[in-house]
């Protein structure tokens, strides 16, 4: 995926409020960007670090610039905007780079499912298949080589984890798709010591046979696209 536009380098001041972000562009001028991201951020955000930015044309908009990568100090690339996660697993089971996803005629998104009021990023469908439900995850968290989720307590993921177990239930397929936004990260394990309950649910998910997908990103300034499976360790 290419980025849309240009983006513009700068080094990061500080994040607060969790949707907003200081940054000194190159040219000394001080912006303030929209941070997509709602998580804890831990190890993503750390002022002086390099960022960069993408533009909005749009002059309605408050922020004019959305915050899309940044580089460590230990030159990781890390994808800050999570919202680019779904694209990303989009663009990658179309073009057929996701093995255990191949094969299903037709994708929609945001489709209304199960019993607790949920939508799923992605149903699958092909005649000849059971219907696969797909739901993304974009892991950033950095521990010795090992990328964890979630990085704060979610209910929400405890939710779409029951959902995913419903499914199953129902004969059809399901995934938990991990989509690793960090150039450091080279497997996904369940954060147990942010979220004991969600580990839990998740163990009972794999149990009860829904899937552990993990998939690493290549990132740059310019793009951003679906690399390599990775090893997942419950």
């Amino acid at each position: 995926m290419q980025f849309s536009s240009t983006l513009i380098q700068g080094t990061l001041i500080k994040r607060y409020k969790r949707f907003l972000a200081d940054v000194q562009l190159t040219d000394g001028s001080i912006v303030i960007a929209h941070c997509p991201n709602t998580g804890a951020m831990t190890g993503c955000a750390e002022p002086g670090w390099k960022v960069w930015l993408s533009p909005s044309n749009n002059p309605k908009r408050k922020l004019l610039y959305t915050w899309e990568v940044v580089l460590t100090d230990q030159l990781h690339w890390i994808g800050i905007n999570t919202h680019k996660a779904n694209a990303l697993v989009k663009e990658a089971i179309q073009d057929n780079k996701i093995s255990e996803l191949v094969g299903y005629q037709n994708l929609r998104a945001e489709v209304k499912f199960g019993e607790e009021n949920s939508r799923i990023d992605f149903l699958l469908t092909d005649p000849e298949e059971a219907e696969c439900y797909v739901e993304v995850k974009s892991v950033t968290l950095l521990d010795n080589n090992a990328g964890y989720f979630p990085d704060a307590k979610t209910l929400r993921g405890q939710k779409h984890l029951r959902e995913l177990r419903h499914i199953v239930s129902q004969g059809k397929r399901a995934i938990l798709f991990f989509c690793v936004q960090h150039s450091g990260i080279q497997s996904v394990q369940v954060a147990k010591h942010i979220d004991p309950d969600y580990a839990k649910e998740l163990k009972q998910a794999m149990l009860s046979g829904v899937q552990i997908l993990c998939y690493d990103c290549k990132i740059n300034s310019e793009k951003i696209y679906i690399n390599q499976s990775l090893p997942f360790y419950s």
